[in-house]
């Protein structure tokens, strides 16, 4: 197996024992603690994807959520008598994804599982492989797709038995996003029918860009606190699915679902969806929009504004920040000066937009820990519960960190603003899953060893 040194933050992707070996030989100290990681690299549409679920234990084997702590961007610094134990007495689990179009709703409106038979010799093929388990997506917009509190849950049974009597173990994400504007064609899955109507009444409860642009990918954040569904907030939505989830598979948790990721934005990832590439308002490598332009997105920024003694910071978001496809370059707010990220407006305004992110994850992983708190001692029903955030890597050179500022991360040069996300994953139990991070070399990170495995093979 060969071993690729990236980036020169003490970052190593390793597949192999021998690069724990070298790391021994340079350093003398060594701590009883172990690293416990759950890993996936699967492709897109460039082949190049990866993504990482990290989280730090006192032990091997079983870990305990209430005796680990969250890595942070610069942990191995704070750190550095520490070493890992050597990785030969743990084999990494591998767990590969479900397609995408494994699910779907047939023409009389009733969700199913594609090609049956092709699915079921695929998943003893993945277990006679090595496997360790497969990653599902729960689909809000497939559960609770007809009207309010009206869970379907019974093409999961069907996957889920189907997956466990393989021998294999399940990572649910639980999603509550869309994936329509995925597929070329029509095809997807959109989100609950009854949200798509009030949606069609009133956009403002999506995301909107500068020009008034929305997509119906994910409710704004802006909602989370408003009782516009039904007589439900949001958050209330979201909270009430995952209740109806823990007790229809209560008897699997910990012996066949081992890891539950929680949904919090586009993709499933905490950020804002500053780079909608899909419907072909921005292109790699714009620095993308802020999407903060809702009504009740706006309202919120306008009463932070007051609160702060300056009212007219409130009537709009940065008006000098460029396009979906602009460069750093030339856009005043992301470069020097009196307008700028740095400017007394810019750090108020970047507050403001990145906290209302981390109150937004703050609120809904507090739901899902109290809800799993049962699952989240040391024992045979242990469940790791996980939260991803997207990697946001292109213009991390620059001083301004323009596509980190409009996805919501407010991370510069001058400022960690990865610190806060990690905090709040830390307080509440929850591990880091980061994705999108096909050029790693672009980060300074400095966790000391990272394993990669397949992903996506049916």
């Amino acid at each position: 197996m060969a071993v690729k040194r990236i980036g020169g933050g003490g970052f190593t992707t390793t597949c192999c024992k021998c690069s724990v070996e070298r790391r021994r030989k340079r350093r003398t100290t060594t701590t009883t603690a172990g690293f416990f990681h759950r890993h996936s690299f699967f492709k897109n549409r460039n082949d190049s994807m990866l993504s990482h679920s990290l989280l730090f234990t006192n032990q091997w084997g079983k870990f305990s959520p209430r005796n680990f702590c969250i890595f942070s961007m610069n942990h191995e610094e704070k750190s550095g008598s520490m070493i890992l134990e050597t990785f030969k007495q743990r084999r990494v689990p591998i767990f590969v994804m479900m397609p995408i179009d494994a699910l779907g709703i047939d023409t009389s409106g009733v969700p199913k599982i594609r090609k049956v038979k092709a699915l079921t010799m695929s998943l003893k093929a993945l277990k006679l492989a090595g496997v360790h388990g497969i990653t599902v997506e729960v689909w809000w917009g497939i559960v609770e797709r007809s009207s309010p509190f009206d869970y379907n849950w019974s093409v999961y049974e069907q996957l889920f038995t189907l997956i466990s009597g393989s021998g294999l173990k399940l990572h649910v994400a639980l999603s509550f996003h869309s994936n329509v504007e995925s597929f070329k064609e029509k095809g997807g899955v959109s989100l609950p029918l009854w949200i798509l109507e009030i949606g069609r009444l009133n956009r403002n409860i999506y995301y909107k860009d500068q020009n008034g642009f929305s997509s119906s990918d994910y409710l704004t954040l802006g909602v989370d606190q408003i009782p516009l569904f039904h007589g439900r907030t949001a958050l209330q939505c979201y909270e009430d699915f995952m209740y109806s989830f823990i007790q229809k598979f209560e008897t699997l948790m910990g012996s066949v679902i081992e890891e539950v990721s929680i949904g919090l934005g586009p993709s499933g990832e905490l950020r804002y969806p500053a780079h909608p590439s899909k419907d072909g308002r921005w292109e790699f490598p714009g620095i993308g929009e802020f999407q903060c332009y809702d009504k009740y997105m706006m309202e919120d920024l306008q009463k932070a504004a007051c609160q702060e003694g300056q009212p007219k910071w409130g009537n709009k978001g940065p008006q000098n920040a460029g396009c979906y496809n602009s460069l750093p370059s030339g856009v005043p707010f992301f470069e020097n000066g009196g307008e700028s990220f740095l400017s007394d407006y810019g750090q108020f305004f970047l507050e403001w937009y990145s906290g209302k992110l981390i109150h937004h994850a703050d609120a809904i992983l507090a739901k899902a820990a109290n809800m799993f708190k049962k699952y989240q001692i040391n024992g045979p029903d242990t469940v790791l519960l996980v939260a991803k955030i997207g990697g946001i890597y292109w213009w991390y050179q620059t001083e301004s960190h323009p596509a980190e500022l409009t996805a919501g991360y407010y991370n510069t040069a001058l400022r960690d603003g990865y610190e806060p996300l990690a905090s709040v994953l830390s307080r509440h139990g929850v591990a880091l899953h980061v994705s999108s991070v096909s050029n790693l070399e672009l980060f300074d990170l400095n966790f000391s060893c990272v394993s990669l495995y397949p992903h996506n093979l049916f």
